[in-house]
């Protein structure tokens, strides 16, 4: 069996894009983590429609957030990295709006749901936290909308390709100025609102053009600048956040 990571020991608390917990916040961590949950590439964390038991912090590995119309179609809300909380919406509201798709094999720090008022009433500090991961998902959200509705192919793809290497790079995965990039061209389509076909096109102009190159589930980042301005977005770094 494999074991489970003791809250002392996670490798993210390393990360400068965390903040840190206190002695005090640490030793209530480790009495909130139920345990680990093992999800394999391809398998579901989360279902939509479905109630979950628990929440989640993906300790490692990748996934994606989505959303599925009654005509089968999907929209990929976003995409999920480590340190990023699971479930928090399931957890208030009773059920899920959507499903969180493993897209590596992934290890998940669990936290039982029936335990989050006492996070609420024990620790205001950490139920801060909370609602400040809430107000991010909601600002992220906003992002995307004027994405999809202002920005054209071209930068839309940018934009998805500068965020996914910012966040990456952040909690140190960038390799000589290459992140992983597990995610399939159709993963990036249904998140960008193109077709798979208009997705490949951009990616190879994106190549040619010497600003970035997705080879080898890869993303390397060839002109960070030039990107970020084709994608219409400032050079700044990802905001340090709470991890649960």
């Amino acid at each position: 069996m494999t074991k489970v990571t003791d809250c002392l020991d996670c490798p993210l608390r390393c990360s400068r894009l965390f903040v840190p917990l206190t002695e005090s916040e640490l030793a209530f961590q480790r009495r909130f983590k139920a345990g680990e949950r093992l999800v394999q590439a391809g398998g579901d964390i989360i279902l939509q429609g479905q109630a979950s038991s628990s929440l989640y912090t993906l300790l490692s590995g990748m996934a994606v957030r989505s959303v599925t119309l009654e005509s089968g179609q999907r929209q990929v809300i976003s995409f999920v990295f480590p340190g990023d909380l699971i479930g928090l919406q399931s957890g208030i509201m009773g059920e899920a709006r959507h499903t969180v798709t493993a897209v590596t094999d992934t290890i998940l720090c669990t936290f039982p749901r029936d335990r989050v008022w006492k996070l609420f009433r024990n620790q205001p500090a950490r139920a801060y936290d909370l609602t400040w991961i809430a107000a991010v998902e909601e600002h992220f959200l906003g992002e995307t909308v004027a994405t999809l509705g202002q920005r054209d192919a071209t930068q839309r793809i940018a934009w998805a390709l500068v965020r996914i290497w910012r966040r990456l790079a952040a909690i140190g995965m960038d390799d000589g100025g290459s992140v992983p990039f597990p995610f399939r061209q159709h993963d990036l389509a249904d998140a960008v609102g193109l077709s798979v076909v208009h997705t490949s096109r951009v990616i190879v102009a994106l190549r040619n053009g010497g600003l970035a190159r997705i080879a080898g589930r890869r993303l390397e980042m060839l002109d960070h600048a030039g990107l970020s301005r084709l994608a219409l977005m400032d050079m700044e770094k990802e905001d340090v956040r709470p991890i649960l």
